[in-house]
């Protein structure tokens, strides 16, 4: 593995994070509550890994954010995107923690109140993460 190589691992990341928590969602409005909550903990646990390799990159690039070479509306598009991505990025990881520890507590009410904020918006970031690498990396490389 090489440093190039981490933007697709945290795209797959992304991906993956986001499938299972599409794949929660279906499992709790199936009334399969353990299913549920392995998704939801993997959901986690995968975000969790992204973090660590996300930091690990910005650590081995000293920083250097790699730049946009979009031009026009694309440029509009994206940095109005990754600003959203990158604010909500920011809330999700104390919201899933709070919504977690209500479920684990066995608080499904509040538990119940607080997922439908946090899980729109976790969805949000790790899909527009994708979208991110896929603008920069592959529609449009610098």
């Amino acid at each position: 593995m090489t440093t190039a190589d981490l933007p697709a691992i945290n795209a797959s990341l992304n991906a993956t994070a986001a499938v299972l928590l599409v794949l929660g969602m279906i499992f709790i409005k199936q009334d399969r509550k353990q299913a549920h909550g392995y998704t939801m903990g993997a959901a986690f646990v995968v975000s969790c890994v992204f973090l660590v390799f996300y930091v690990l990159h910005k650590i081995l690039m000293k920083g250097v954010h790699t730049p946009f070479a979009g031009e026009g509306m694309w440029r509009t598009i994206y940095y109005g995107m990754l600003i959203s991505h990158i604010i909500l990025a920011i809330i999700v990881p104390p919201l899933a923690i709070i919504t977690m520890r209500h479920a684990l507590a066995g608080r499904y009410e509040q538990h119940r109140k607080l997922s439908k904020i946090t899980l729109p918006i976790w969805l949000y970031v790790s899909v527009t993460g994708v979208l991110v690498y896929f603008f920069l990396y592959r529609w449009f490389p610098s």
